[in-house]
């Protein structure tokens, strides 16, 4: 996947994308929840289509670092995977909550959030539109090594190719229940946005507040 726009070499033909007009109860509303693993390009697509439609973007990890005042990877390490995973719940919840108040919004989710049951259980109740990005394993698995060496960080799932293709083919299938699959390799994050933009039949607002409501 390239962030400029443009074309590239081996661009993903539109037949390979699920490209018919998918509709949802809010499909024409104004959220898209954005599921995917590890270098899918979840937060890039999402601001890429968030400033197509000047709604505003939002990574659900972020809001639970501010939440607990630390960082995810922390989380993890101090109080382990029960505790992350309560935590992300609260916080899809309460993202959930503020929608009622008309908040036009993209939000990308962790790469184990949409598995998990009951998050998953929250989104099909609210009825809203949720995006898979979809990728080769082995892409997928160049991108977050560049990734890393580029912040300089070491992330466990990193240490064995084979645990990432493993992890990935079993999320894979649960990804895969998504409203909208779309194929995100070797393809420009603008062409992406596009995509999912036509595909949902999303709008552009004219005018928000920094909270994404309308005004």
């Amino acid at each position: 996947m390239k962030k400029r726009s443009g074309k590239t070499a081996r661009a993903t033909p539109r037949a390979a994308v699920r490209h018919t007009q998918v509709r949802t109860a809010q499909s024409r509303g104004h959220v898209v929840f954005l599921v995917g693993f590890m270098g899918a390009g979840k937060s890039s697509v999402g601001r890429a289509l968030a400033g197509r439609l000047n709604w505003r973007f939002e990574d659900l990890d972020d809001r639970i670092e501010r939440h607990q005042g630390r960082r995810v990877a922390e989380i993890f390490r101090d109080s382990g995977d029960s505790e992350f995973r309560q935590a992300e719940r609260s916080a899809l919840a309460a993202v959930l909550g503020e929608l009622r108040a008309g908040t036009a919004r993209i939000v990308a989710l962790g790469g184990g959030a949409f598995v998990d049951k009951q998050n998953a259980g929250l989104l099909k109740e609210a009825g809203v539109p949720v995006v898979f990005l979809d990728a080769p394993v082995e892409e997928l698995w160049e991108r977050c090594c560049a990734q890393a060496a580029e912040e300089k960080t070491e992330r466990p799932l990193l240490r064995s190719r084979e645990q990432f293709a493993k992890l990935y083919d079993e999320r894979r299938e649960k990804y895969r229940k998504a409203t909208l699959r779309v194929r995100t390799g070797s393809r420009t994050v603008d062409a992406i946005a596009a995509e999912i933009e036509q595909a949902l039949g999303l709008r552009k607002i004219r005018t928000r507040n920094e909270e994404g409501e309308f005004e």
